[in-house]
């Protein structure tokens, strides 16, 4: 057993002066900051980016597209008849109610002027045909009796003039290929 006990001391201190390799040594080529570089740019640009989209304003939401003149004219037409039993603001209203909308839609200063200006103008333009301008001559002078001379019309006179004011507004309204945009045009 000595002769045993003898081999495994030999192999004991023999055994232990036996490592194993070590591992490879890392030799540093100085690109080891560039991925945390990336990522960190990355991040601010990130909450750059939040909060930029945080702070934006909501887009306002565009103007409505504006009532035409016709449209408003009718609008004013149909408020003046809760005034009919009150023929002064009634005529006023209908009156100032057209002159504005010729104005508008013919660019004829109306409301800015007498009845025998604004008829003496209309008449050496072609915006509107003879018996139109006839119409609205006798429309005129008949609301300015009841605006200066304290005239009193009934309900049915009222009426007529109303009824003048709506055909003459419906009958010079504007036809939808004057109201339609300009077709777009192409290069060639």
């Amino acid at each position: 057993m000595n002769s045993v006990t003898n081999s495994i001391s030999a192999a004991g201190p023999a055994m232990t002066d036996i490592r194993d390799i070590k591992p490879p040594y890392v030799i540093a080529t100085g690109w080891e900051w560039v991925p945390w570089a990336v990522g960190f740019a990355v991040l601010v640009a990130g909450a750059i980016l939040l909060w930029w989209w945080l702070r934006r304003k909501p887009a306002a939401p565009p103007p409505p597209p504006p009532i035409p003149a016709h449209v408003r004219a009718k609008l004013k037409l149909a408020e003046a008849l809760a005034l009919i039993h009150d023929p002064k603001p009634f005529c006023v209203l209908v009156s100032d109610t057209v002159r504005y909308y010729l104005e508008e839609r013919f660019e004829i200063r109306a409301p800015e002027r007498t009845t025998e200006e604004f008829l003496r103008e209309l008449r050496s333009t072609d915006r509107l045909l003879k018996d139109q301008k006839e119409s609205l001559g006798e429309f005129l002078a008949s609301c300015d009796l009841v605006k200066f001379a304290k005239y009193e019309p009934g309900e049915t006179e009222l009426r007529g003039l109303h009824g003048s004011a709506l055909r003459l507004v419906e009958e010079t309204e504007p036809t939808p290929a004057e109201t339609a945009p300009p077709a777009p045009t192409i290069a060639a």
